[in-house]
């Protein structure tokens, strides 16, 4: 084997030690749907706090036909403006997040194992302290041994009654049987996936079944826009390495 090219930005499927130690080199690619996957995290935010599918489903359900009101709603409805999102993890996603978030008028807290100059509006706090302040928690950091199941018991409890916690990064980084008992029991919110620990998912996963717990089958990366960069990315590390001038390698 001479190289190893993969579909994707996190690269925790290749034994990357290994592949160093042989110097094959490994090489993903870094960039193609961080705009996706920021868009796909609010999208689970925006039915989280404003349940505009649930309630379109109950039109066509024909509920609105036999309202005596010319409204209803069956959850709060939050506003994001002056709330406050956690960012975990600062890269590309992250700064795109960031971005939609200012946008929204929300304020930004992050923290990251690389801290960077941050954009203006956007504030650097420690992992504890962005899950005690946060409304929102937004999780865009790699999967590595000090990361797996961070977001734990103990975090969870941090988190406030009304907060909310997003994953579109990788499953393992959350303890699924935490995260259900804090949701089942009112101690946070909701949640919004786009990844669990094992995909498919057995049926046994207790967030399958977990109050107000929003998942979605890991498309967030998969808009035709971002996948059209992934491939023509793929194609050119693969010229590069043939060029022997290997790209975006991570090994």
């Amino acid at each position: 084997m001479k190289y190893i090219g993969v579909l994707a930005t996190g690269y925790n499927i290749v034994d990357v030690a290994a592949a160093r130690e042989r110097k094959i080199p490994v090489a993903n690619v870094p960039t193609y749907g961080s705009r996706s996957v920021a868009q796909h995290a609010f999208a689970l935010l925006l039915e989280l706090t404003q349940h505009a599918g649930h309630h379109a489903q109950t039109v066509r359900d024909g509920r609105w036909t036999k309202s005596l009101d010319y409204c209803y709603w069956d959850y709060p409805l939050v506003e994001l403006e002056g709330l406050t999102v956690g960012i975990v993890g600062f890269g590309r996603i992250g700064h795109a997040v960031a971005d939609l978030a200012l946008a929204f008028g929300m304020k930004v807290l992050v923290t990251s194992a690389t801290p960077k100059q941050v954009p203006t509006g956007v504030e650097f706090v420690d992992l504890d302290t962005l899950f005690r302040q946060s409304d929102v928690i937004s999780l865009h950091c790699p999967l590595t041994p000090k990361t797996k199941n961070f977001v734990n018991k103990e975090r969870l409890s941090f988190m406030k009654p009304t907060a909310f916690l997003l994953n579109t990064s990788r499953g393992p980084l959350i303890d699924e049987v935490a995260l259900a008992d804090a949701l089942n029991s009112g101690s946070i919110a909701g949640a919004g996936l786009d990844v669990l620990s094992v995909e498919p998912p057995p049926a046994g996963n207790p967030l399958l079944q977990a109050k107000n717990c929003l998942i979605t089958p890991h498309i967030a990366w998969a808009t035709r826009s971002a996948r059209s960069r992934l491939m023509q990315t793929a194609v050119a590390n693969v010229r590069a390495f043939l060029a022997g001038r290997p790209q975006n390698v991570v090994s």
